[in-house]
């Protein structure tokens, strides 16, 4: 009985469990700061692979929005008889984010996998585009030839060895035509 008071009464080594305590902690905060990193780096990414994407598109239709009429750089339109017609193309964003980032289409959505694990998810994809007027009447407030897309990333948050709820944003792009001269 004297040992055991003795030996709780002794002070040597008390700061061993308190570091192990700390080291564990910092550790854990770590972990935690490298997934919102991870998550950050991705979002970014699917981000600019987007707007790349719809730059793409806004640049595809570049001979539409200067078809002949240069002067006025009225948007992407053409004669059909004695009238205009719009001619606008969305283009194939889905193609150009699974060139960029190497994602493929799965039940309905673009999937990218690292090792085997699902990486993220991308859904819903829908690009507008905005054609400029037809020789506007105020030319310098006239609306601009834009597109804008947007799509829902999803990507799965995994801590300590688990998969917790996924992270869902909306990441939304804008790319328009400017003339030059």
């Amino acid at each position: 009985m004297r040992r055991l008071i003795r030996c709780v009464r002794d002070r040597r080594g008390i700061a061993f469990p308190l570091v192990i305590a700390v080291t564990l902690a910092l550790l854990l905060l770590l972990c935690v700061l490298m997934e919102f990193f991870r998550l950050n780096l991705i979002a970014s990414g699917v981000k600019e692979a987007l707007q790349d994407a719809v730059v793409t598109v806004v640049n595809d239709n570049y001979a539409n929005v200067y078809h002949g009429v240069r002067e006025g750089y009225s948007g992407g339109y053409y004669t059909e008889g004695y009238k205009f017609e719009e001619a606008v193309d969305t283009g194939d964003v889905y193609y150009h984010l699974d060139e960029t980032l190497g994602t493929r289409s799965e039940n309905g959505t673009r999937v990218k996998y690292a090792e085997g694990v699902l990486e993220y998810r991308i859904t819903g994809l829908d690009v507008e585009i905005r054609n400029a007027p037809l020789a506007p009447s105020d030319p310098q407030n006239a609306q601009r030839f834009e597109a804008d897309a947007e799509i829902w990333l999803e990507v799965p948050v995994r801590f300590a060895g688990k998969t917790l709820p996924a992270m869902k944003m909306r990441l939304k792009v804008q790319a328009g035509y400017i003339e030059v001269f």
